[in-house]
């Protein structure tokens, strides 16, 4: 895959994506959210890919916000389609994808880019990151889904202070509060994140697939969560992974799933 603003790569499993714009601080264009649809749904789709990474260039930002030149002169009707758009391609994709993705967050992680990290499955972060939702200091809300995921990750109360003050948290409060897992230095983020793929990889990738729709459903609008990981749960007795997991573990023995 050849892209202008992003990179990829594969190794072991683990496909790595990074948003390449060091100039502009990896601020995401229209452009950059085009290329990033376009490797999620490749990589989704990819046999040899069981975790996904997303991380940012350099060692100054994961994703320092948009774009805002291109969106400085739009209706009203054009911003509702570029949070919609935006949303739909990007945002709840990457949140409702089946392969895990983990964010790496190193250094600041603001408007569109904390919404694009709080997108991915969980956090971590360098303890040089700074994140934030600043949109109301430019006269606008953030409209990629960060008035939603920001309070079911830190609660309501801190959600609302963060988002009316437009300021910035370090990484340790971050992680306090629940936005992101853990806090490293910058040189053991991507090895962090290696390791942690590693766990996640050595299970099921079908029963994985399934525990991200049921967690997702608890935060869907008319849904039952508790119905969604009935269903989940029942299902998962029909899959080649299942009868490897307790085949193995009744044979004491490691399993090698499948992924069927």
């Amino acid at each position: 895959m050849k892209f202008n603003n992003i990179l990829v790569s594969k190794n072991n499993n683990l496909a790595t994506v990074t948003i390449n714009r060091p100039k502009k601080l990896n601020a995401l264009n229209k452009a950059t959210i085009e290329e990033l649809n376009e490797a999620f749904e490749t990589l989704q789709d990819a046999n040899d890919v069981k975790v996904i990474l997303l991380t940012g260039s350099g060692d100054k930002a994961f994703v320092a916000g948009a774009d805002i030149s291109e969106f400085a002169h739009f209706s009203v009707d054009e911003g509702g389609f570029l949070a919609r758009k935006g949303q739909e391609m990007l945002f709840n994709f990457i949140e409702n994808l089946s392969t895990p993705v983990i964010a790496a967050v190193n250094g600041f992680a603001l408007g569109g880019g904390l919404e694009l990290a709080m997108a991915c499955h969980f956090r971590i972060a360098s303890n040089n990151a700074k994140m934030g939702l600043p949109e109301v200091s430019l006269g606008v809300i953030p409209g990629y889904g960060g008035t939603q995921r920001l309070p079911q990750l830190v609660g309501k109360g801190k959600a609302m202070e963060l988002i009316m003050t437009a300021g910035m948290i370090p990484a340790d409060e971050a992680k306090a509060c629940g936005l992101v897992n853990y806090v490293v230095t910058p040189e053991e983020l991507l090895p962090l994140a290696e390791k942690l793929a590693a766990k996640i990889m050595r299970n099921s990738p079908v029963a994985i697939s399934s525990a991200i729709r049921a967690v997702n459903a608890n935060f869907e609008d008319g849904v039952n969560g508790f119905d969604v990981e009935i269903e989940a749960f029942g299902k998962c007795f029909g899959t080649q992974d299942f009868n490897e997991g307790t085949t193995a573990f009744l044979e004491k023995r490691k399993p090698i799933f499948p992924g069927l």
